[in-house]
């Protein structure tokens, strides 16, 4: 990636962060660089685009070639936490993950690490792309909802947040769990 299109990338984050989702534009990112809006265009050709290349950089760790340990379970917990966590350090960070049209494919091939141990401990694989589908779901809905209502000044803390995610992801584990145990085929 060209310098200038990094630092059209980094300022579009931190202007997400300062402004919120709804608030970014390209005429705002332009005046912050310094530049007529139409000069973004050479490197992102819509802001789509733009919003994709940000998700596509947020999810991708850097250390993408890496690969998960321990048992499926645990390695979708750390994953769902990791994501939730992610979501939360960026205003609007659901919504920009969730909104995402083409991530890109270093962001797509970070997911599949969580698809192969689903096979190993039973599940079909149409049911492991479920499984792990239905966890993503459940972050991004959980961390919208969380966001959208942060201002509140009736929402819960942060550690009774915390706890019910934890405890929402707990079902859907279990669900997965006990969904593999009945399912599998006679050996």
């Amino acid at each position: 990636m060209g310098q200038r299109r990094t630092q059209v990338l980094h300022t579009a984050i931190d202007l997400l962060d300062e402004v919120g989702l709804d608030g970014l534009t390209m005429r705002l990112l332009a005046d912050r660089l310094g530049v007529r809006a139409s000069a973004l265009y050479r490197h992102y050709p819509s802001k789509q685009a733009l919003l994709d290349a940000m998700v596509a950089h947020l999810v991708t760790p850097p250390d993408a070639g890496a690969t998960l340990d321990g048992p499926w379970d645990h390695q979708l917990r750390a994953v769902a936490h990791g994501i939730r966590h992610l979501m939360l350090a960026h205003r609007d960070g659901a919504r920009l993950i969730a909104g995402f049209h083409d991530p890109g494919e270093h962001a797509v091939a970070s997911f599949h690490p969580l698809i192969d141990p689903l096979p190993t401990a039973g599940a079909p694989p149409a049911t492991a792309m479920v499984a792990v589908d239905t966890v993503l779901a459940y972050v991004n809905g959980y961390t919208t909802e969380e966001q959208a209502r942060a201002t509140d000044p009736g929402a819960p803390s942060r550690p009774q947040r915390d706890q019910a995610f934890h405890d929402g992801l707990d079902l859907i584990i279990t669900g997965i769990r006990t969904h593999l145990t009945t399912t599998k085929p006679p050996a």
